[in-house]
């Protein structure tokens, strides 16, 4: 279906001009070999200077569990990913996020809220993360007419090795209560880790 993009991109700049992040971002487009191109959009800075920076590629085609038995090439989840983050954008930040939106198509992942994806390196230049966990976002689902799903947009929060092994011990929803409850700030590239008990 090939308005899926446009229609993404579309509900995208209509929510970030809402929020005050403007309507037009800049645009990086990043190319593995073998898949096809991912672009990152930033929006922003908002007025709590957060930019915001999303995938726009991954909902191209709905993401199939390897695994199944039945392939539909028309229904499944489709999904975009957003990192928001205060200050200006890390150096390599848009290839990460470019590679988390091409796991569905390189690795068969499927990306869902509570999704724990490990890149097993920096997201970006000198940073403490290796690893992203996946959450609801602000943005609303952009419908499709049937039989194609809607596509969700998720929130992916960087985090760092130790709090990607939280997550694999006690779950997603125990490491956003630990930020909680230590104040944690996961929109600062430069925040501590949590340190849940």
């Amino acid at each position: 279906m090939s308005d899926v993009l446009a229609a993404v991109r579309a509900r995208l700049s209509e929510h970030f001009d809402r929020i005050g992040a403007g309507r037009e971002p800049t645009v990086a487009s990043v190319t593995f070999l073998g898949a096809e191109s991912i672009d990152v959009l930033r929006f922003g800075p908002d007025a709590d200077d957060t930019l915001y920076h999303v995938s726009l590629g991954c909902s191209r085609h709905p993401m199939l569990d390897p695994t199944s038995m039945v392939v539909d090439s028309t229904s499944g989840p489709r999904a975009e990913v957003v990192v928001a983050l205060r200050g200006s954008t890390p150096v390599g930040l848009a290839r990460s996020i470019a590679i988390v939106a091409a796991a569905p198509a390189v690795e068969g992942l499927v990306l869902v809220p509570d999704a724990l994806v490990d890149l097993e390196t920096p997201l970006w230049e000198g940073a403490p993360f290796t690893a992203v966990l996946l959450g609801p976002d602000d943005v609303e689902d952009v419908e499709l007419p049937a039989p194609y799903e809607a596509v969700r947009i998720l929130s992916a929060t960087p985090i760092t090795p130790t709090e990607a092994a939280w997550v694999r011990l006690k779950g997603a929803e125990a490491m956003r209560e630990a930020w909680r409850v230590d104040g944690v700030d996961v929109r600062d590239p430069r925040r501590r880790a949590a340190n849940p008990t």
